[in-house]
């Protein structure tokens, strides 16, 4: 331990601001926070799990595949996590890691909480083992409300999680808190609600609709199977989201927000946006399959982002259309190719 210390003291006077490591620098956010950070002057370090597929097209998309350097490890193994944030010498370290989809975290819910609950105390630990005054960042997500207990949820909003999912980000998102409480770290968590792109993954709704609105239109695919189309999200662009995060490790003092439109759409509406783009009807198209539909479901999320904007002077700037219409023409181009 004494190791980690001596290192604390020499690496982060050394480096200061410009090392950034991030956790899930393969996702949608890693991607996007990865752009932010480089076109900032950063020196960006991902953790990179081995995996047989590519991983890295989401870097590429953004022409940062090259830009960044990636470290081996994962977030269950905390020897390598120490490794990473010694090496990075990280004066921010932002954890987007996790097993993300909430469909998923029904079938493997002890995957799930190991990742992305452990996985995020792991990354906690190694951060006050090697360099406790680093800045870290918690992806924590809106799931946490679930059963939402007020209309418009705040970060005084009780939390009623609904999935394995939004369970054990709320571990992480109460572990967060308490390392912060604990042992002084400046440790910060953003409640992001729901926000898209066209690095989405495939298995979420919004790329799930825009990519067979693509397919439907150049006649490669007759229906969409969905389940509860009814249900209400705020939706946002990522590529603003992300900003909000490296805002939060930019305060004197960290703290909990909720990054949010502070609108709520159906999901039937975001279809709606998405089939007329390319000219379709979307009644003509959408099955609801309620088999589809999630074991117990959270049917309206609503963020208040009043005190980000208030704090960090940050508000979203793409609104739904724009970012829907965005997806689908990406999509267009991708179905295109194949």
């Amino acid at each position: 331990m004494k190791h980690y210390s001596i290192f604390t003291a020499i690496g982060s006077m050394k480096l200061a601001s410009k090392h950034a490591l991030i956790t899930g620098i393969t996702g949608q956010d890693g991607a996007y926070l990865s752009k932010l950070l480089i076109d900032k002057g950063y020196k960006v370090f991902g953790l990179h799990a081995r995996r047989s597929t590519d991983t890295l097209w989401r870097l590429r998309d953004l022409d940062v595949e090259n830009e960044v350097k990636l470290l081996n490890g994962d977030l269950t193994d905390l020897s390598s996590l120490l490794r990473a944030i010694e090496n990075s010498a990280a004066s921010e370290v932002y954890n987007l890691g996790a097993q993300s989809f909430v469909g998923t975290s029904w079938e493997q819910p002890v995957v799930t909480a190991n990742v992305t609950g452990v996985g995020a105390l792991n990354v906690l630990e190694a951060v006050r083992l090697v360099n406790p005054q680093a800045r870290f960042y918690q992806a924590s997500t809106s799931e946490m409300f679930g059963l939402i207990q007020e209309t418009m949820q705040s970060e005084t909003t009780p939390f009623y999680p609904r999935s394995p999912y939004g369970v054990a980000k709320l571990y992480a998102h109460w572990m967060t808190i308490n390392y912060r409480e604990s042992f002084g770290l400046h440790a910060s968590s953003g409640i992001l609600f729901n926000h898209e792109s066209p690095l989405r993954g495939i298995e979420f709704v919004t790329r799930k609709v825009t990519d067979a609105v693509a397919r439907i239109k150049q006649g490669k695919q007759k229906k969409l199977l969905l389940g509860n189309i009814d249900a209400k999200r705020d939706w946002g662009f990522a590529g603003d989201y992300v900003e909000a995060m490296w805002l939060m490790l930019q305060q004197e003092t960290a703290d909990a927000y909720v990054v949010a439109t502070g609108l709520t759409t159906t999901v039937r509406e975001m279809c709606r946006i998405a089939f007329a783009h390319v000219g379709l009807n979307l009644e003509d198209h959408i099955v609801v399959d309620p088999k589809l539909y999630r074991p117990a479901e959270v049917e309206v999320l609503l963020g208040n982002p009043e005190k980000a904007k208030a704090k960090l002077g940050w508000v979203a700037k793409t609104n739904l259309e724009t970012l829907i219409c965005m997806m689908v023409d990406a999509d267009m181009l991708r179905v295109a190719k194949e």
